[in-house]
């Protein structure tokens, strides 16, 4: 398997599952992993946010781990990189207001590299312009701004784990998906995990 070079997009608040779970999971099979904040360097943290489906009409939010970045975030240069994760929380909704995180996304895009988009992750995809023509699924919440920017929505099922591949763009509608998404990624990037 050939080892890619993977780019994180993350913030405070960031989903707990959603960053920590991919991110070790990217790199217990092999892939060089780098997570970064705007205006943050490597050695520094986010704090990250639990969302639980508890019955209520939307996902409740607890506290979570610290995520350690391990690479600068104005140091990011997208021509290094192979393919591109956006994890969902509260994250995306204000990292989406950088510049150069947009930036970042289109580059990615326009690189039609793998990107690998979470719950609210998809908000950058919107943000940035790539959605139109896009099938994908996110969070709920997100459907009317995925519509809105000319992406057609895949339906989320009952158990929120499925997960949509369009081309080179691989989404899910939150954590629990994290075996179909991870899985599909995987395939767009080319890794090959045999038992």
């Amino acid at each position: 398997m050939a080892v890619k070079k993977i780019l994180f997009l993350v913030g405070d608040f960031v989903e707990d599952y959603e960053v920590m779970v991919p991110f070790q999971m990217l790199l217990m099979v092999g892939h060089d992993v780098h997570a970064v904040c705007p205006g943050k360097k490597a050695g520094q943290q986010v704090r990250t946010a639990v969302h639980d489906f508890e019955g209520d009409q939307t996902y409740s939010e607890k506290p979570g781990h610290n995520f350690t970045l391990n690479a600068d975030f104005d140091a990011v240069n997208t021509a290094d990189y192979d393919a591109l994760v956006i994890p969902g929380g509260r994250a995306p909704e204000y990292i989406r207001l950088n510049p150069r995180v947009v930036e970042i996304v289109r580059e990615m895009a326009a690189a039609k590299k793998p990107i690998a988009s979470v719950c609210h992750g998809q908000q950058l995809l919107v943000t940035a312009g790539v959605v139109k023509g896009l099938t994908c699924t996110a969070y709920p919440a997100v459907k009317p701004d995925i519509e809105g920017a000319g992406g057609t929505w895949c339906e989320v099922n009952d158990t929120f784990t499925n997960a949509c591949v369009d081309g080179n763009v691989v989404t899910a509608p939150a954590w629990p998906a994290h075996p179909e998404w991870m899985r599909k990624f995987l395939v767009v990037l080319g890794s090959r995990i045999e038992p």
